[in-house]
């Protein structure tokens, strides 16, 4: 909102100014470093590289120890995603080859993501009641998604590929994970050789922040050397609030600005092909690409969604996926470059589609838990065992 607020004010200027001073150094004697960036995009490449590594922990532990650990439970959410991803894209690309502007192809990836904490966050609030199964789909859905989003960005948003600065940085990523399993881990040592992994990668071409999912893949998500928890938990717990806190609202601020005074109007920016491709990749591809892809695979395959769930769970499950935002975000940068005419219209479209997307989800939560439930609402001929629920005291005590 301040951002906005800021990018359409007689302040513009210097919200605009402010976004484009460029802070860094391009090399170091004879080494290129590329570090001379925009404060823009030290907010998009840099901090978001802390909020990957919170997402690059959270697979690690959903993966091991977590709703990822068991093929057969997570194959319906992890197909479910998929397709939550190839819809959008192909309703995009759809809609704006359609309305004549095939320039706008190269955003294909901008209605594929899924922000998990604003989909999270709206779960919380709204889905009280339901089965904790139901946040379990929604938490593998979106975790699979980000994991395709940050193969998408290092596949399709790298340009062109250092390969001596991509082995530094793998054999950084190393030494980080070294030490990171190590019996007494270091803080002032982590750091440093996150910030030399990044840089490194940052380097090579390839998107820094995919060093900041590698670098939380390091983290060990069983218990080691006599401790009680995992450390993909207590790591999580010490770097969650400067994501979240720190990180994420910072690059909302300079991402998030769309200026509608001096960028042709609100009428020329809502106009543009890829905001009504957005809108409809996010809001409408996410539900039919959700809820197609898991009545094909529960029906023709042995696959089953947990117990406790139903398909009408399922809608609003796919409107909160909906939700884009961070991660949108950062793709309409990657694809059109800061400021251009499509990025405006994009992220206007963003914003629009994941209010929507969450205004909707919330609805549809708080109309599921007022249903009666059957004993037996995924249709696998056994009675539901559901005995925990979001918002209930021993769900409150965990989350």
């Amino acid at each position: 909102m301040l951002a906005l607020l800021l990018a359409n004010s007689p302040w513009r200027q210097w919200y605009l100014d402010l976004s484009e001073t460029v802070v860094g150094i391009s090399s170091i004697g004879p080494l290129q470093v590329h570090l001379d960036l925009t404060v823009a995009e030290w907010a998009a490449d840099g901090l978001l590289a802390v909020f990957f590594f919170v997402v690059g922990i959270e697979l690690k532990h959903e993966f091991v120890a977590g709703s990822l650990r068991s093929p057969k439970e997570a194959g319906v959410p992890i197909l479910a995603a998929v397709g939550g991803m190839a819809v959008p894209a192909v309703i995009y690309a759809v809609v704006v080859t359609t309305m004549g502007d095939p320039s706008a192809l190269e955003g294909w990836a901008i209605p594929t993501a899924t922000d998990i904490a604003f989909a999270l966050a709206v779960l919380a609030v709204f889905g009280k009641g339901l089965p904790i199964a139901i946040r379990t789909f929604l938490l593998t859905l979106a975790v699979v998604d980000d994991l395709l989003a940050i193969i998408v960005i290092a596949v399709f948003y790298t340009d062109e590929l250092h390969f001596a600065y991509l082995g530094a940085a793998l054999v950084a990523v190393a030494l980080f994970g070294w030490h990171v399993r190590s019996r007494t881990p270091r803080w002032w040592l982590l750091i440093p050789l996150f910030v030399v992994a990044w840089a490194l990668m940052h380097a090579s071409g390839v998107h820094a922040t995919v060093a900041g999912v590698l670098m939380g893949f390091t983290v060990a998500a069983r218990p080691a050397h006599g401790e009680a928890a995992p450390r993909t938990q207590r790591y999580e717990h010490a770097v969650k609030p400067w994501s979240q806190g720190l990180a994420l609202p910072l690059f909302a601020f300079f991402a998030a600005g769309v200026d509608l005074m001096d960028g042709g109007g609100v009428v020329e920016i809502m106009g543009q092909p890829v905001v009504p491709a957005i809108v409809a990749g996010l809001v409408v591809g996410k539900v039919v690409g959700v809820l197609g892809t898991t009545a094909l695979v529960t029906r023709l395959t042995p696959l089953r969604l947990a117990q406790g769930i139903g398909v009408r769970d399922l809608l609003p499950i796919a409107l909160l996926a909906g939700i884009g935002f961070t991660v949108s975000l950062l793709v309409a940068e990657l694809s059109f470059g800061h400021g251009s005419e499509h990025t405006l219209g994009a992220k206007a479209a963003i914003l629009l589609a994941s209010v929507l997307a969450a205004v909707l989800g919330a609805l549809m939560l708080r109309w599921d838990a007022r249903q009666a439930r059957s004993s037996d609402m995924n249709r696998d001929d056994l009675e539901d065992n559901v005995t925990e629920f979001i918002g209930d005291e021993s769900d409150r005590q965990a989350h």
